[in-house]
Parts: structure tokens; sequence; C-alpha cells
């Protein structure tokens, strides 16, 4: 089904001109998620974005799907077994995205040390209970000083005692986002990105009945109304809240910024992910990861208090992982001429959640008796001597962290808050990537709660735990098996098994309609067929109305694929313009606007 500008055009019409059942503002992995869900549960669902799907937040983020064993420095256990069974439910219903990525965590014996090897093991024993992996060929290794070395012999030996490898998986945040709202739009939903949230309209209660929004490409002003509105917009969450007339001004968010930075792999070769402590004694962990033929690491996490629309990477964000990444990787001296690509991003964490902070810091101690009672306990687990229940009864029993012990009763998820105005109007903020189909199920079991009672209209919702998003129509005990046999297909319309397994992992099932574009689309040279069949597909069936949208969220080039960047501006400019007939000054626009794209990316500013 199309889903391009076209239809853009025709959602913006449809919006206008119905009553919807739920309005959702923000279009980034949260509100994807939402309109998901509600458009398959039958209601008349729209969904505005004022930038690109995903642009904000959620597709800056450090690019996994987290199983959070770094929450078990003070076991926050509820948080890991929250997180590692919301993370099996995404494999199941996009089985193409996240892929499993074992990692890699070398322990130190240094101060302000996350982990000693019997607290790691200890730890990533009952992450992997809590996964359901203990016992299989994902089940946790303790590795000795050498093997660590081994493994990684680049890897700074002083201080090194050893290390552990525990299941993670790799994401591709920005695809996650895309395949969900593709999955809504095709379920009916009217979807339209760069289209902003002005303003509320009222009834004579003073009630919230719809918004008045502008079209950000026409810069018309259209009013839409819905009978729930929810705000999904992250970080700017309050501000959307302090749009309404005469309320009190809200400030439950507290944005922090994360850094990563982009080196090619000769630079820093690691087989595997890595993740270790700063080695400053600040409480931090850091990611080193391989990616295509990169390696980037991050991240930083400070309070952000500047431009919600363009947070920046800053000399001091670059001092700061350098430092601990040079520190780490004695040989790889890195400077910022080696940065090649960069992204910086902000969490919409919300005010004095300790336990919603993504990475780590010091979230309360654990007396010693509740400690060394849930050690026995799982290590007696392990040995087959008690029950699973024993060590839920341990993990119940843990005195004295500060972590969540209980949901608080307006969030969906653990570091979330869901909440209903004065005038009506639904907030869904902070939570995690992980957690996005579990926020939006809580915030759906509202929505028709709402709909029936002061509505009276009636839906089902749908069971999003086995509900696929678009592209996800594999089997997800066989993925691997059945994407490449989707390569193996791609052969046939003149691709490389190489260029046609890029194709199918980026694309899912999708994939096939990749493919048959084939058919009609003429090959752009300067791009080959791959990347002609991709742009065109981009064009087409997700929305994408600028050159920067598909280099930077639909494909990963700008990210990962530095090297091959620059000579494929120019054809895409020109693909581009040609299929929208824009003007030569529209062009040069479009031209403009990526070359800054391009030039934040590679941190020219910071470089001179």
């Amino acid at each position: 089904m199309e889903f391009s500008k076209a239809s853009r055009a025709q959602a913006l019409k449809e919006l206008g001109r119905k009553e919807l059942d739920l309005l959702i503002i923000g279009g980034g992995i949260t509100g994807a998620g939402l309109a998901l869900q509600a458009a398959a549960s039958g209601l008349e669902t729209g969904l505005i974005e004022m930038q690109d799907f995903a642009e904000g937040t959620s597709s800056r983020s450090t690019k996994l799907v987290h199983g959070g064993l770094r929450y078990l420095k003070q076991f926050d256990v509820e948080v890991v077994s929250d997180t590692v069974s919301e993370r099996a439910v995404v494999q199941q219903i996009a089985p193409h995205i996240p892929k499993p990525d074992p990692m890699l965590l070398p322990v130190y014996e240094e101060e302000g040390s996350t982990f000693s090897l019997f607290r790691l093991k200890v730890a990533m024993d009952l992450y992997d209970l809590l996964a359901g992996v203990n016992n299989t060929d994902l089940a946790n290794k303790l590795l000795s000083k050498e093997e660590v070395l081994e493994r990684l012999p680049q890897l700074k030996k002083e201080g090194l005692v050893g290390g552990g490898v525990y299941l993670d998986y790799r994401n591709n945040d920005a695809r996650l986002v895309i395949e969900n709202i593709k999955r809504a739009h095709s379920d009916g939903a009217h979807l339209a990105s760069h289209v902003k949230a002005e303003g509320f309209l009222y009834n004579e209660a003073s009630k919230v009945i719809g918004v008045q929004a502008r079209d950000l490409l026409s810069n018309q002003v259209l009013d839409i109304k819905a009978r729930v509105i929810i705000n999904t917009t992250g970080p700017w969450s309050d501000r959307v809240r302090n749009l309404a007339e005469g309320s009190k001004k809200v400030q439950q968010m507290r944005p922090t910024k994360g850094v990563h930075l982009v080196v090619d792999s000769s630079k820093i070769k690691v087989p595997q992910p890595v993740y270790f402590d700063s080695g400053l004694a600040d409480g931090r962990m850091i990611f080193v990861l391989p990616r295509e033929e990169k390696t980037y690491f991050g991240t930083t996490d400070t309070d952000y208090q500047g431009d919600l629309e363009d947070p920046r990477v800053t000399q001091e964000d670059v001092d700061y992982l350098l430092e601990i990444v040079n520190n780490r990787f004695p040989e790889a001296r890195l400077t910022v001429a080696d940065i090649e690509s960069s992204w910086a991003g902000l969490r919409p964490l919300i005010a004095g959640n300790s336990a919603s902070d993504y990475n780590g810091g010091n979230s309360g101690k654990i007396s010693d008796a509740s400690f060394n009672h849930l050690v026995d306990t799982v290590q007696a687990y392990l040995k087959e001597e008690q029950s699973r229940e024993d060590v839920e009864e341990a993990v119940s029993r843990l005195e004295g962290s500060t972590s969540e012990k209980v949901l608080d009763p307006s969030a969906v998820s653990r570091g979330s808050s869901l909440e209903r105005d004065d005038n009506g109007l639904l907030t869904l903020a902070g939570g995690k990537i992980t957690d996005y189909r579990k926020m939006a199920e809580g915030a759906l079991d509202l929505i028709l709660s709402i709909l029936a009672k002061e509505f009276n209209r009636h839906f089902k919702a749908i069971n999003s735990k086995t509900y696929p998003v678009s592209g996800g129509e594999l089997n997800p005990s066989n993925v691997k098996g059945e994407l490449e046999a989707l390569a193996q297909k791609g052969q046939a319309y003149g691709l490389s098994l190489e260029e046609a397994s890029y194709l199918a992992n980026l694309y899912g099932s999708n994939v096939l309609d990749v493919y048959a574009l084939a058919e009609e689309v003429k090959v752009n040279p300067a791009l080959g067929l791959a990347e002609s069949l991709s742009l065109a597909y981009a064009l087409r069936h997700e929305m994408t109305l600028r050159p920067v949208d598909f280099l930077l969220r639909r494909t990963n080039h700008m990210l990962f694929m530095r090297d091959s960047l620059d000579q494929l501006v120019e054809p895409v400019l020109e693909e581009m313009a040609s299929y929208y007939a824009w003007s030569q000054e529209e062009k040069a626009a479009h031209l403009a606007e990526l070359e800054l794209a391009i030039a934040k990316n590679d941190l020219a500013q910071l470089k001179g």
C-alpha cells in the first residue's frame, strides 16, 4: 500500500473533515506503537508529527534493544525483568529488526568499579534466569583475563581481572518506528509528518476536543477534531501540555543528552559489543559497538536545557568520550579528526524518577543481608536446589534500594507516566524504547475505557504481543533462515547476494515489494540497482520527503556508511527532484539542508 507524499495529502484531508476516535501528537516510537495498536483495534486514528517520523529522539538512541543488565548493579531486578520480557515481545512482532549480539563486559579492579567478577557472575545468572536463556547456547559466560584479551587484544591490560559475555540485541531504532507507522497506515490510520500542533480546540466545558495544527510544508492551518487526544512527544511533552489555555504550567520532563561517535573499524576493531566502566569513578558505563564497517561508542548522559530540536555534540562531549575510550584502548589514540559521524539525542526522562536513568548512576544501596540472601538463593536455584518462586521471594525482600519497587499508579511501564489533565488531554511520557509496545498497550486500555464511558464507543484491543509490524511477517524462530531465503530471491532481479541480503535485513518481509520495483524503476547508474530500488521504495512506501530522511533515517548512510555518502548526495537529490518535480530553488534548499546535516554529523565545526 502506498505511503507517500500523495497519501500524506489525503491523510490531511481526512484529518480536517473527520472526528477521530484518537489523535496522537508525536511520531516517535511511542506514538508510532500506539497508532499501530489503535488502528488495528478499529479506532479512527490520526497521528501528526512536526518533523520526520523518528527525527526528534527515536533515531538517536544507542541502537540496542536492551536487556538492561546494567540495572542489576544495584539489583533493580524489576526493571530487568520487565525489559527482557518486553524485548522478547519486540523480537516476535519485529523479527527483522532486533538481532542477537552478545555483549562483552570486561571487569577492572579500580576505584568506582560497577562489578567484581563475583558480582558480575551473580548478576548475569540472574539476568539469564529472567530472560529465560539459562542452560541454553545464549547463556552467559564468565571469562578469565586471558580470554577477554584473546577476544579484544587492544584492550587495556592494567587492572583487568576478567569479564563476562551475556545476551543483548542490536536495534535499528528509526526502522522500528517507520515499520510501526507503515502498519498503522495499512490498517487505516491517517498519518502526516511535518504537521505541528500549535493550540487546542475546546468545547463549552473547556475540555479539549481537537488540535489547531499547521502543515509546515504549505503553512496552512487545519483544525483536527478527536474524542481523545494524546501527547506522545517525548522531550516536548511539557511544551505540548502547556499549549493549553489557562492551565497550570507543567514541568514534568528532565531531558538528558546522549552523544555517540563513529570511527572506522580500523581505528578500534571490536568483534562484538563491549560495555565497561568509564574508569573515571563517575558511575557511568560506556558502550563500544561494531556496525557495518564502523565502530561507534557512547553514551554521555548530561542534563539538557537547550534547543530540543537541535541538540549538538560539544567539545566537552567529545573530550569525555575520547578520554574514556583511549584509556580502555591505549593503542587507538583517537582524536576528533578520526570521528567520521556522530549524533546527539535527548532521553525523555521524568524528573525524580531514579529508575529511568538509562545509563546507570547510583539508584540506591542494598543491605548486605538482603544482597547475600539473594546471591545464595540464585546459586541454589542454578543447582536446582530451590525454585523460581524462591528467587522471586528473595527479590521481593531486597531492602534499602531506592529503585521503583512498585509501579506508580500513573505508569504503564517503569520510568513512564500516563496522565490525564483536567482538560481531558492525555500525556504518555518517559519509558524506554524496549518498552514502547507495553506503554502503548497501557495507554490504549485507558483510551478504550474513556471512549466507552464518555462516548459510548466500544472497541476490543488487539493482542499486540503477536501483531507484527510492517515487514515483520517472518517466523521469529527462524529469522536468519527466512532472511537468507529472501536474499536469494533478490538475485533473480539482478542483485548480488550481498546487495539482496542488505535489503532483506533492512526491509524484512517487505523486501519482495522492493524487488518488484525493479520491473518499473529506471536504475540511476550513480546509485546502482540496490540503492535505486531502496530510494524508490522510500519515496513510494515510506513517506520520505527530503534527502536527509532517506540518508539518515530510512537507511544508515550518514551514520555508518560515511565513506560512500558523498557520492550518493547528487544522484539522490536528482532522483528526488525528478520524482517531486522540484524547482531549482526547492532543489537548492534541500541540498543546503542536507549539507548542513552532514556538516553537523561530521562535527565540521569542532574540526575547524
